[in-house]
This record gives structure tokens, sequence and C-alpha cells, in this order.
């Protein structure tokens, strides 16, 4: 059985992340799903959150918004919307759009007008932007999370 799969992280704009790894965590919509080498092939919407992938006994962290992802035996192709490895994160901008999400939660109350949906992407965004910072971050310091 082979011990590694190939990862390609890709957005409209650019190619984030291209390595062999030893595993990938992926945001599903519904979920987080657990590919390994050999996995059983399949397609599957992505949601806002983090993507993890092993590789040398290090756990890399990639933020993702939506998209879709292909899994084969060999090979996880993501297509995202929107994704940014964490260490290319810029946490100042992430706490702000996490602080104009949670003030606009605050402020709007039960206005009719307010695009909820919206306003909680934004919340899931900015905190899991916010997470995966803080994932590199101890790594690069050598403490884990």
């Amino acid at each position: 059985m082979p011990d590694s799969i190939a990862l390609e992280v890709v957005t409209p704009q650019r190619e984030v992340v291209r390595e062999t790894v030893a595993e990938v965590q992926l945001p599903g919509l519904n979920g987080y799903l657990g590919i390994l080498p050999e996995h059983t092939p399949l397609l599957t919407q992505l949601g806002i959150g983090m993507l993890s992938y092993k590789k040398g006994g290090e756990t890399r962290y990639v933020s993702i918004v939506g998209g879709f992802a292909e899994v084969l035996a060999e090979r996880v192709t993501v297509l995202a919307d929107v994704a940014e490895r964490a260490e290319e994160i810029d946490v100042e901008r992430a706490r702000a759009a996490l602080s104009k999400a949670e003030q606009t939660l605050t402020v709007s109350g039960a206005d009719p007008a307010t695009a909820w949906e919206e306003v909680q992407a934004s919340l899931t965004r900015a905190r899991t932007r916010i997470e995966a910072a803080a994932h590199a971050s101890a790594s690069r310091s050598g403490t884990s999370k």
C-alpha cells in the first residue's frame, strides 16, 4: 500500500499547494473528511474551514472557502473558491473582519434586511483564517495546538 498521496490546491487566481503528502483533512460542506492514500474515489463540495495535511511529520494548514474536491486513490485535487496558506494570512485583517461581522450581528439585532447567511459566512471565514494562522505560528515556534 502506498504511503503518500499527491495534493493539489488551486483557486481561480493561483496554485496554492502542490505536494506529496501522507494524509489530508478537508472541510466538506457537512463536516470534515479524512483522506489517506488509496482512498475510495469521491467528489465533494467544500465548505468554509481548514484543510490540513501531513508531510514528513509536520502538519500544514490552508484556509479554504468553498469549492470542490476530487479524491482519487493516488491524488486529491481541491478547486477552492478561496484558499490561503496559514503562513500567508494577514491576521490583523482577519481580526478586523471578525470584529466587523460580530458588530454587524450585534447592531443589526432582529433587522430583517440583514443578510444573516452572509454575516455568518464572514464570521466563519474570519475565525478559520485566525485559527489557521495560529497553527502556523505554533508550528514555527515549536509548540503544538
